[in-house]
């Protein structure tokens, strides 16, 4: 009985340490898995092979940082892996046509809208970069890093995405 109840006892406090963990990190991936796949159902299959893959491997993480690093760049590994996938290459072409157009997110004011709208136009190289930069605060540094990048090339996406972005909102403004 008591190891039983030790085994129970161990499975809660491993389970609740999950959900913190998950907690803490989940708006960060879905934002970035979401930017990356234009869609929320791909979306939402990316969060959960990251979650998945997290309980998988049980990394031991130095620090805050160093999580937050491992969480991104496994969301960026499985986003890759998603427009690798065979699935991915068959889809119809009016479930493509879908995903380029986007569509507008609810509840959003028409100015931000219309920059999420631009910024899902943008290659998945300047999407990285403007969502990590951006959205999630990170350094050059940090996103190189991740990316597996140069610290010179992530500039220069950077430089070249805003000056992408420009261009589509100006577009649109006429």
């Amino acid at each position: 009985m008591d190891s039983m109840r030790r085994e129970k006892n161990v499975k809660q406090i491993k389970t609740a340490f999950y959900e913190e963990v998950i907690r803490r990190n989940s708006d960060m991936v879905y934002r970035l898995a979401y930017a990356l796949v234009k869609t929320r159902d791909d979306a939402d299959d990316i969060y959960q092979e990251v979650f998945l893959r997290y309980m998988q491997n049980e990394p031991d993480f130095q620090n805050a940082e160093h999580e937050k690093a491992w969480f991104l760049r496994v969301t960026v590994n499985c986003c890759k892996n998603f427009w690798k996938s065979p699935w991915i290459r068959r889809r119809v072409a009016m479930e493509q046509k879908e995903i380029e157009q986007g569509g507008m997110i609810p509840g959003l004011s028409d100015d931000s809208a219309a920059l999420v709208d631009a910024v899902k136009r943008l290659s998945k190289n300047y999407r990285v970069v403007i969502h990590l930069f951006y959205y999630e605060e990170l350094s050059i540094g940090e996103i190189a890093a991740v990316t597996n990048a140069k610290a010179s090339t992530v500039r220069t996406r950077l430089t070249r995405a805003r000056r992408q972005l420009g261009k589509i909102l100006k577009k649109e403004e006429i």
